[in-house]
């Protein structure tokens, strides 16, 4: 590690567990299937990302007992951790000390929703680093994507998470330290069923490179009775 870390935030890809705006339509075996799916991709792209920046590449698993189970779905160069918290603000800001303690210089957490992250993402938010405080990579539901850190903030994350204002308030606490911060260009994740309509609108070889199991679940998809996701009409 030479220039920092960054940071995977994993659930097991259990029914029942993840991807649950999604079902229904879909059932809650093909939606644990999508996710593990995009998990893949995601611990694949930023393992490549991780290499070309000089990185430490980390999966932080949800439970903690699901270390061993996320582990085997890791590129080798992971080291995999237990999510630690009460909640997710809590859990952000373990992973952000964690990073810290090990010599993490910079401190980027990422989702595993957002499989069309591209390494032009990463690379920007790390350099911007270099200037200020805090960055943040804006969603479409009033969320971030990606978080960059020079260092642990306490309390920065300490408001309800996973709300359409978390980006606001994130701004908030950020303001009242006095922290300088950087917004990239905002990014879309795969939340509901109609966000996966809107990645197969968008779809490009360069995508198809980053999304690859995600996008052969679609096709997958669009092979049988559920072909409205793929293409984006009324699946009622």
């Amino acid at each position: 590690m030479t220039r920092g870390a960054i940071v995977v935030f994993a659930k097991r890809p259990r029914p029942g567990e993840v991807k649950t705006r999604m079902t229904p339509p879909l059932s809650p075996e093909q939606a644990a299937d999508l996710y593990a799916a995009m998990l893949r991709d995601v611990l694949d792209a930023t393992a490549e990302f991780a290499a070309a920046l000089e990185l430490a590449p980390v999966c932080a698993a949800l439970p903690p007992a699901a270390v061993p189970e996320l582990a085997a779905l890791c590129p080798r160069a992971f080291r995999v951790v237990a999510q630690r918290g009460p909640d997710l603000a809590a859990r952000m800001d373990h992973a952000v000390r964690e990073a810290a303690a090990a010599g993490a210089r910079r401190v980027l957490l990422r989702g595993s929703d957002s499989p069309a992250f591209d390494g032009d993402v990463v690379a920007e938010a790390l350099e911007a680093l270099d200037a200020v405080d805090l960055v943040l990579c804006p969603g479409a539901d009033g969320g971030y994507d990606l978080v960059g850190l020079r260092g642990p903030v306490p309390g920065l994350f300490d408001h309800p998470m996973s709300t359409a204002s978390v980006l606001a308030d994130t701004l908030a606490r950020a303001t009242r330290r006095g922290l300088r911060v950087r917004l990239l260009e905002p990014r879309f994740d795969l939340d509901t069923v109609e966000d996966l309509r809107h990645l197969a609108r968008v779809r490009t070889p360069r995508l198809e490179l980053l999304c690859a199991r995600t996008f052969a679940f679609l096709d997958a998809l669009a092979a049988g009775p559920s072909l409205a996701l793929a293409k984006g009409e009324d699946p009622r």
